[in-house]
Order: C-alpha cells, then structure tokens, then sequence
C-alpha cells in the first residue's frame, strides 16, 4: 500500500505514527481554551488536531422522547437528551477558521469529522486536508461518498460496525475512486475497557480492506496505542484535554499535556523497534559479540603440560575455542609454552 500524505505529514509502515489529537467538545465552550488546546497538541510532537463539525440541529432533533435520551446508566452522560449533549459539545461553526489558521501556523495537520453535507462544505472552504467519519456515521454511506468525492485522505473509523458494514463504507469511499482510505480499529464506548479493545484485529483488517490501518482509542492512559502500534498500526487518534478535572465533556477518558507527549514519544519509539523481520546480531550489538565466553590460557603453562581445568577455562571475552569445546581438548598436551591470557586455539596443544 502507498504511504498517505496529510498536510505535509507521511502516513505509512516507513513513518513514524500518525498522532491525531481530538479536541471534540473539551473547549468547554471557549474557543480561547480551543486554541490553548491547539497550542499544547503542537507542542507535545503529535502530527495533527482533529474538530468535530456539526450543528445540534444537522445531527439530532430537540426531544425528550426516549429514543432521543442516553440510558440513565450512562457511565459519563446518564439521561441526557442528544440535543443537550451536542449543544455542550459542539464546536460553533465560525471557531473553524481561527482554530484552523492556529493550527497551520504550528505545522499541524488540521481538519474534521462532518456530520451532514453542510460540515463538508464548510470544511472545503477552509481547504481541510483530510476527512474522518465518525464510527456512528459509518453506516451514512452518502455522507462518506461525499466526502470521499472530494480526492482528499478519508479516514474511517469502525466503533461498533460489522465487518460488512466497515466493507460497505471502505467500497462506499473507493467507488469515488478515492484509495487514500485509512480505517481506525475502534471501541465506541466512553470510556473503553480495555478488554474491549480487541487490538489483535488490527492485521486482520489490513489484509480484509487492503488499506492502512490504526486506532480510535478511548481507553484510559497510552498502553492500547502502544500495543496498535506493535501490531501495525500507522494512525493513533486520541481525545485530549488541557486537564481531566472540569476539562470539558469528554475530559474523562482523553490525554493530558504529559500524556499526549507521552504518547508521541512512546509510539515513536515502539515504531522503531518493530525493526525489520530479521533475527541476528545488530549493529548495535558488535561490541557486545567480542565479550562472549571462550576458552583461554588462565595460567602460564609450558609444552607439553596437560589442558586442565585450572589453567583453561571459559571466560570472557571471545576469541578463543567455543566453551563447548573444553571435553575435547581436555587431557591434550599444550604445543607450546603458552602465557596467561592468550585465546585457546587449535595450533596452541
């Protein structure tokens, strides 16, 4: 599969992971603390910030019908109607400009989850470089179309889905003619067990969907990221927030400033040591190879003198005749006079 690129940022096995950092609704209705946001993604090394962009009238009506209502066991939102979580959490419209011109100027890959059409339009306006559907929108195979449409890296996400329903979004996508598709493993609960991550998928749905694979995680801490990235994971998406405490609606299960360095720091370097299928000594490792036990000289003998214990033995470092070797030349007489400290080798008895 060819590497995606997003902003000026390459997505791939040869790059170092992908880091999207989602703000969602932890501005807290403050697009200073937005931007502060932006500021502290840039900082922590991740490659990009990511918006939700929807208005509570393009994604829910105003009901208090149950159908309309989160159960009451909720573990974050118990009984909340959609339209009052979605007034908290949404990200007002004329915020994307300045949110998107921070983010740029920080070098940040900036751009959105659309939730209708109208999303999708204003996001061209800002010339997003990238597209993601949220895991609740997977099944709006128009929406994805639409976004597809537009040529630019589209990024699924799987919470919740079927693995016929992830197949009809990914053809939904390529049927634009679009193959820069990246799909998220995913657990739409929040926050995730971890048991639920099921992250011994990851490979099976790079082979089942033929396109780059990585994770929406929203179990706590970075322990799910790392293993993804262990198991081929090229795209980390993470929610994060300026602080857990009073940090905004979905505070709870996202990264905290040290967390989400953490994380750019951490993946890099699990990135780096998934290596190359190879076993062998490393480059790294050659000094190491010369303080390998062999047999040498431990004592001054003269020829003739019979090889005992007391005057071979095995110790470091290399050089002399395998350890495994001793019962061999055991009871042999030496050819020569030898000194302390010399590799035993053959011509030496």
């Amino acid at each position: 599969m060819p590497d995606i690129t997003i902003g000026k940022h390459q997505i791939g096995p040869g790059h170092r992971p992908f880091i999207i950092a989602e703000v969602s609704g932890n501005h807290d209705g403050s697009l200073d603390k937005a931007l502060d946001i932006v500021r502290m993604v840039a900082d922590s090394g991740a490659q990009a910030v990511k918006l939700q962009t929807y208005k509570p009238e393009t994604i829910t009506i105003e009901s208090d019908a149950p159908d309309f209502r989160l159960s009451d066991g909720h573990e974050l939102w118990g009984g909340r109607t959609l339209w009052d979580l979605y007034q908290e959490a949404h990200t007002p419209w004329e915020w994307h400009e300045p949110i998107f011109e921070l983010a740029n100027s920080l070098g940040l890959a900036c751009f959105s989850s659309p939730f209708d059409p109208t999303a999708v339009d204003l996001l061209e306006s800002l010339d997003t470089p990238a597209y993601k559907i949220a895991s609740s929108e997977i099944v709006d195979l128009p929406l994805i179309r639409l976004a597809a449409s537009k040529g630019k890296p589209i990024i699924i996400s799987t919470g919740m889905a079927s693995i016929s329903e992830i197949d009809a979004a990914v053809a939904a996508a390529r049927s634009t003619g679009n193959e820069r598709i990246i799909v998220l493993s995913c657990t739409a609960d929040y926050p995730a067990n971890p048991e639920e991550s099921n992250l011994r998928g990851i490979p099976v749905m790079r082979d089942a969907f033929d396109a780059h694979i990585g994770l929406s995680d929203h179990t706590p801490g970075i322990g799910a990221p790392l293993a993804a990235v262990a198991l081929g994971a090229v795209v980390v998406e993470k929610h994060v927030t300026l602080a857990r405490e009073g940090g905004g609606v979905d505070s709870s299960f996202s990264l905290e400033p040290a967390e989400l360095a953490a994380l750019v720091r951490e993946s890099e370097i699990a990135w780096q040591c998934l290596g190359q299928p190879t076993i062998g000594a490393k480059e790294g490792e050659r000094e190491g190879l010369r303080f390998r036990r062999s047999l040498y000289v431990v004592q001054d003998v003269r020829a003739g003198e019979r090889v005992t214990g007391h005057n071979v033995r095995s110790i470091r470092p290399a050089g002399g005749l395998a350890p495994d070797l001793f019962e061999v030349v055991e009871g042999r007489t030496f050819a020569t006079d030898v000194k302390r400290g010399t590799a035993l080798s053959w011509d030496l008895v």
